[in-house]
């Protein structure tokens, strides 16, 4: 009788744990990587555009094909080109035979047609031409091989760990791939540069003097609010995908979206990881970028005080009800000694919540201070001296 009733106790024991592990599983699942979230994506990320934080993901690793948001690497490559002064937007690009070979979704260039750098860039981020995508990357570096090299080096750069670039379009090949938390990387690194935000942002233009009109693949710039970046792709192998950015209230967030299986279902899934993110978190804006913190005293300088600025936002993305109690601090000598150059990091404005550091911004001087000649010091000393007789 004891036994049975021991081994009574112990089935009852076994059926409750039975019971409440699956619902303990369910529940942590909710508040983890889920969060009570699903998409038909094989891979998706939500991440805070910030500092880079990823708010949700399903399979943010898995490296699969992405067809022309490719072209994100793409147009990262041309703006800081740009960037960097080695090609400009009013340079003439001209058609080459391996770009009017591309098939896919074209401007249909002809070999020797010409076009600005800039008006070719606007045909590869609107009307997702790999015709144009070709001669941009031939005018950048002579040739699309040089330049894929280049696409994979600057994905190395990125710490990217699942993304490889055979060509430059997305057009189907073996051996390209990337995976949806790289391809965010890739879209934040890109959101960087206004060039990249206004040509993203395009929904039609018109070619050759109106001749050919350009409709944005990206259709969320007129189907939810906020959303003012991104670059779609589709081929059979990769289905549908869209890596955007949208901006609401001083938050943005970007969503990646691979493998989604049928016409419209890259928007449709993205639209829902969007709501998620902005019903749930907010932006607390402490300082704008470039705002002054402080005035430091100059020694050996032509001026005796130097504004100290916020080198970029100074924002905390916190879920809703979590967004208060957060303070700052200020890590910076007590004065600088000319010569300090413009935007030359002094510091930085440290945001802490309950004690624990959240966030670290650099702080920088507002303006270049010219080291004073000795005559100005010794005019500066007397002067000091004088008025405090």
């Amino acid at each position: 009788m004891f036994a049975r009733k021991i081994l009574s106790t112990l089935l009852i024991c076994l059926f409750t744990l039975a019971c409440a592990l699956p619902a303990w599983a369910v529940k942590e699942k909710e508040e983890g990587t889920s969060g009570g979230l699903d998409t038909t994506a094989e891979s998706a990320v939500l991440m805070e555009d910030h500092t880079g934080k990823v708010l949700w993901a399903k399979n943010p690793d898995k490296e699969l094909p992405m067809a022309s948001v490719t072209k994100i690497m793409t147009l990262l490559l041309a703006v800081e080109a740009v960037e960097q002064g080695k090609v400009s937007l009013k340079d003439r690009v001209v058609a080459s035979e391996n770009a009017w070979e591309m098939g896919g979704s074209q401007i249909y260039l002809e070999p020797g047609e010409e076009f600005s750098f800039e008006e070719m860039l606007i045909a590869v981020a609107v009307g997702s031409a790999n015709d144009a995508s070709v001669a941009v990357a031939e005018h950048i570096l002579g040739s699309e091989e040089a330049f894929v090299e280049a696409m994979n080096q600057r994905a190395k750069q990125l710490g990217l760990k699942h993304t490889h670039f055979v060509n430059c379009t997305g057009l189907p090949a073996e051996g390209h791939y990337t995976s949806a938390y790289d391809m965010a990387v890739i879209l934040r690194e890109c959101l960087k540069y206004p060039l990249f935000r206004r040509i993203s942002s395009i929904y039609e233009y018109d070619l050759r003097g109106g001749k050919f009109k350009l409709w944005n693949t990206n259709k969320l710039l007129k189907w939810y609010e906020g959303v003012d970046a991104g670059k779609t792709g589709w081929t059979n192998e990769a289905k549908y995908c869209l890596a955007s950015s949208a901006e609401r209230d001083g938050l943005r967030l970007i969503v990646v979206v691979l493998g989604t299986p049928e016409p419209k279902s890259h928007f449709r899934e993205s639209i829902k990881l969007y709501k998620y993110g902005f019903a749930r978190y907010k932006a607390v804006n402490i300082f704008p970028a470039g705002a002054k913190v402080k005035s430091l005293p100059v020694s050996k300088g032509v001026v005796n005080k130097l504004d100290v600025v916020t080198k970029d936002r100074v924002t905390v993305v916190a879920p809703k009800g979590e967004d208060r109690g957060f303070t700052t601090h200020l890590e910076l000598p007590s004065h600088v000694t000319a010569p300090v150059t413009r935007r030359q990091q002094l510091g930085y404005c440290v945001v802490k919540k309950d004690g624990q550091e959240v966030l670290r911004v650099p702080l920088v001087a507002r303006y270049e201070v010219k080291k004073a000649s000795l005559l100005q010091q010794i005019k500066k000393v007397f002067t000091r001296l004088h008025g405090v007789r």
